[in-house]
């Protein structure tokens, strides 16, 4: 039966840490694994704008000796004219998988329940899991391990980045704190769902909306954005509302000595992070991004295995 990765939990513990590996082995030779050879074609479908995840999976196809198929929706008939179902029985017989990036994650789910190929979140308003992918896999080089280490995520938890540390990093079996504004707290269901698989994999899950409790001793620091696309007339809301969330050389001070920070860009440097902290010394931001290439390109090869 065909693997979609929908959600960072469509995999299990043992699998996620089977797909790491195979990132970091892609990361040392580039071009072993050739599953798209033909070429065979990719369909890249973007709702949303995108630098990172346009590039990074662009050039992960092409690495595995297929052809990137570039899809606007804006330029297309999905959605409009065209069902995503029927969109889905048309691209299954054409290409080898399907990336989308947009908005609704039940478009997500429709399409993989019509296709026949896999489909691939490379972002809803719910999940971002190929972020997770190459953030757990950033982790696992600078610390040697992900079981557990604790994360501290501060911030905007109301967000599908939260949502995903939760669930995928709870599977990594780490120690996930989030500390966010009562108003910005995390879905009930997710953080239910997270607290679950900790349960299995040895981690836990804590919230709490002082950033310090959250920070202290942290192996992992990391945020998001407060202002996300489509938030832009709530600027000045967010920005009051998140006073003392940003995290400035003081509260990443608080965190274990050799904790490392993560952000899955774009950052607004002065907002949810300070700049000393994001281009200091224990930043690995730009490890984290070329990781969206190598990770995204073992999960590529992963489902194509399992079909």
């Amino acid at each position: 039966m065909v693997r979609h990765f929908l959600k960072d939990d469509d995999i299990t513990s043992a699998e996620q840490a089977e797909i790491i590996r195979l990132g970091i082995e892609l990361k040392n030779s580039p071009y072993s694994r050739r599953p798209f050879e033909g070429p065979k074609t990719v369909a890249l479908i973007f709702d949303k704008t995108s630098t990172r995840t346009r590039v990074s999976f662009a050039v992960g196809v092409a690495d595995l000796g297929g052809a990137p198929l570039i899809i606007d929706s804006q330029t297309s008939q999905m959605g409009g004219k065209e069902s995503v179902a029927d969109t889905a029985r048309v691209l299954e017989r054409q290409v080898a998988a399907i990336v989308w990036r947009t908005y609704a994650h039940s478009g997500l789910e429709e399409m993989a329940a019509n296709s026949r190929v896999p489909v691939i979140n490379s972002l809803s308003d719910d999940y971002h899991p190929c972020q997770l992918l190459a953030d757990l896999m950033t982790v696992q080089e600078h610390k040697g391990k992900t079981a557990g280490l604790t994360i501290a995520y501060i911030g905007d938890a109301a967000n599908n980045m939260a949502n995903s540390y939760l669930v995928a990093c709870a599977l990594a079996g780490m120690h996930v704190r989030v500390a966010a504004p009562a108003k910005y707290q995390p879905n009930a269901d997710v953080v239910t769902k997270a607290r679950a698989i900790a349960e299995q994999t040895g981690g836990s899950v804590s919230l709490s909306q002082s950033p310090a409790e959250a920070i202290a001793g942290a192996d992992v620091v990391t945020t998001d954005t407060w202002i996300s696309m489509g938030q832009e007339s709530e600027k000045a809301q967010r920005i009051a509302d998140f006073a003392g969330y940003t995290i400035d050389a003081n509260l990443m001070g608080q965190a274990a000595t050799d904790a490392i920070f993560l952000h899955c860009l774009p950052a607004y440097r002065g907002y949810e992070v300070s700049a000393e902290v994001i281009d200091g010394p224990q930043s690995v931001i730009w490890d984290e991004a070329e990781n969206r290439l190598h990770a995204q390109k073992a999960l590529m090869v992963w489902l194509a295995e399992q079909g």
